[in-house]
């Protein structure tokens, strides 16, 4: 496994993104894993974040594109981390963009936040987690009926493999497959599972072989074929 993304992993952890036991989803599963983006809440946290979607980004989508979109809510904070990680570790200026929940009819109207899109932009999606497919299934026609652009792909932080809405691919092949454009994580949930599996960091075990079976057993339920 690549080092940053076993330094990905342990951050998410130190930063109690990623925590184990029982969770229900909003799709309504029940999980044994769960990780929630919201969690990230100082300054350092979400620039070393912001690095980490810079650095990925770079190496699936390069540089050559012109918006990062982050759909409303956490959408918002990861496309401002990461446009700024963008400028400082590669000098390169990437526009900001956000959704807002209801079209604002005062002041600066409309239902984007920061840039405005433009006919031609070159957009990359950034979210913090696809479970099924859903917030996307949003968020496109949103873009769409704003310009007429074209979107290289969608960054995750994790891809959590288990199926979409509509066939048994896992929800990043199936929004590939539906939409058109590329579709990538940071670190899968399989690479978790290896790094953490009974290996202690910072003196605790985060996966025994209890949480590894409960694991298991969600993906042959949940599991992408």
């Amino acid at each position: 496994m690549e080092q940053y993304k076993q330094q990905f992993i342990e951050f998410m952890l130190e930063c109690q993104v990623l925590k184990f036991g029982d969770f229900t989803l909003k799709s309504g599963r029940k999980s044994p894993f769960f990780m929630n983006a919201g969690a990230y809440v100082t300054g350092a946290q979400l620039r070393k974040l912001g690095e980490y979607y810079a650095k990925a980004i770079h190496d699936h989508y390069g540089l050559d594109f012109d918006v990062l979109f982050g759909p409303a809510y956490k959408g918002i904070p990861l496309s401002v981390a990461t446009t700024m990680a963008i400028s400082e570790l590669y000098g390169k200026e990437i526009r900001y963009c956000s959704n807002r929940k209801e079209v604002k009819d005062h002041g600066d109207t409309g239902i984007l936040l920061g840039s405005k899109l433009k006919d031609g932009d070159r957009v990359v999606i950034i979210e913090d987690v696809t479970t099924s497919g859903k917030s996307i299934e949003e968020t496109f026609p949103i873009i769409k009926v704003q310009a007429d652009v074209e979107i290289k792909g969608l960054m995750v932080s994790l891809n959590r493999m288990e199926r979409g809405l509509e066939t048994e691919k896992s929800a990043l092949e199936e929004i590939k497959d539906k939409y058109g454009f590329d579709t990538n994580a940071i670190v899968t949930m399989e690479e978790v599972v290896s790094c953490l599996h009974n290996k202690p960091y910072n003196g605790t075990i985060y996966i025994d072989d209890e949480l590894k079976a409960s694991i298991d057993a969600y993906y042959e339920q949940y599991g992408a074929k």
